[in-house]
C-alpha cells in the first residue's frame, strides 16, 4: 500500500464481523461435540431417547441447530451493519 492510500473503513467492519462468525462456528462445534461425544460415548444400551432419537443426537443436532439459527439471527440484527459496496462512499456517522 502506498503512503498516500488509506485503508478502507469497511475492512474494519468486515474483520469484526468475520471474528464474530468464527466465534459462532466455535460455539456450534463445542456444543455439538460436547453433546455428541459426551452423551454419545455411553454404551447403546444406556442411551436415553427423546422423540425416538438418542438424546445425544437430539441435543447436539436438533437443539443445537435451533440454537444456532436463533443466535445467528440475533447476532446479525444486533452486531452486523450494512455497508455500501460502491467505491468512494464515505463512512456513515451513525
Amino acid at each position: 500500500m502506498a503512503a498516500h492510500e488509506k485503508k478502507d473503513w469497511r475492512f474494519k467492519i468486515a474483520h469484526r464481523e468475520a471474528w464474530i462468525g468464527v466465534g459462532l462456528v466455535l460455539f456450534n462445534f463445542l456444543w455439538w461435540f460436547g453433546f455428541a461425544y459426551g452423551l454419545g460415548s455411553k454404551p447403546v444400551s444406556d442411551y436415553q431417547y427423546i422423540w425416538g432419537m438418542p438424546a445425544w443426537f437430539f441435543y447436539s443436532c436438533i437443539i443445537g441447530s435451533l440454537i444456532m439459527i436463533v443466535l445467528v439471527i440475533v447476532v446479525v440484527k444486533a452486531f452486523f451493519k450494512e455497508v455500501p459496496f460502491e467505491e468512494g462512499q464515505e463512512e456513515e456517522k451513525s
